[in-house]
């Protein structure tokens, strides 16, 4: 078993990340729809932002005033800023980085269960992260209702993995201090339960 981190930089240097995008390519257009409309010009973090992919996806809509892409994995960010020299991307683990200046919208895709205590991170970026009248958007494929995908600690080889109902994660929400909390399902398909995302707004 490895680290989350370990694994994704391993994946980073086998090619592996390039499957992102399109394994996550529709919730996240989803999940954009939940914020897109409600903000002008906004700032933006990509927490867990892996290769990039989504930053330079946001960039090409050139609807927002900065994105921030972060991630834990030396080699991700090495590869994101190699594909796009613009925009910003910091190797940081999301648990110990703060930004210089709080965000409009922090997104979050396949990363939160990667925590041993995701409430922590959750109320680190609550209260470090986003500004007033912000909102945090969370989407997550490995939770409690979604069978299919209970088996993913053992696949993947990840030491961290954090299986909790959706109930769970919106308490965590709640008590983190966000408002307004909202649970989605997109994506779903025959045996698969869909993309849990979870929305939560600072006021």
């Amino acid at each position: 078993m490895k680290s989350p981190i370990e694994v994704f930089s391993d994946w980073a240097i086998s090619g592996k990340d390039d499957g992102m995008r399109n394994n996550h390519f529709k919730p996240v257009m989803k999940m954009i729809e939940l914020f897109e409309d409600k903000y002008k010009n906004p700032c933006i973090i990509d927490a867990g932002c892996g290769n990039g992919w989504l930053v330079r996806h946001l960039d090409k809509k050139r609807k927002y005033k900065k994105i921030t892409g972060v991630d834990g994995s030396k080699s991700m960010i090495a590869k994101a800023k190699n594909l796009d020299p613009k925009n910003n991307y910091i190797c940081s683990e999301l648990d110990l980085w703060k930004p210089d200046d709080k965000v409009d919208v922090v997104i979050s895709m396949e990363v939160m269960y990667y925590f041993k205590k995701p409430e922590e991170i959750i109320k680190h970026i609550y209260n470090n992260w986003i500004k007033k009248n912000g909102v945090f958007i969370m989407g997550i494929d490995f939770y409690l209702e979604n069978k299919k995908c209970h088996d993913w600690k053992e696949k993947t080889g990840v030491d961290t993995m954090q299986l909790f109902s959706s109930e769970i994660w919106i308490n965590f929400f709640e008590k983190s201090g966000f408002k307004n909390v909202n649970k989605y399902f997109f994506n779903v398909g025959q045996e698969w339960k869909g993309t849990l995302v979870v929305k939560g707004f600072k006021f």
